[in-house]
């Protein structure tokens, strides 16, 4: 099991926290969105509502325990690109 934090993924944060490059992460992402990125990919995870990121402890994003099926880094790259389509089909249909 690993964790993923939304800030791993957020374009409106330094790369000092964030864990993709700019141009793969998206605007503050929500936990929803990266649960409905992980059921995309088949793996089994647990949402962690109100918890906080330990460098920004005022900030109640949650976390999702994530199974391991490939390494960390590849599974953070795999939801980031998720997380753009799953952005821009929300878009289209706002």
């Amino acid at each position: 099991m690993c964790v993923l934090w939304p800030i791993y993924f957020d374009a409106n944060v330094s790369r000092k926290y964030r864990r993709v490059p700019k141009d793969m992460a998206v605007p503050s992402p929500s936990l929803e969105e990266i649960c409905l990125a992980l059921r995309r990919l088949g793996l089994k995870y647990e949402p962690v509502e109100s918890a906080a990121h330990p460098s920004r402890h005022w900030e109640k994003t949650g976390y999702v325990f994530v199974e391991k099926k490939w390494p960390k880094e590849q599974l953070i790259r795999h939801v980031a690109s998720l997380l753009k389509v799953i952005r821009s089909s929300r878009r289209g249909k706002a």
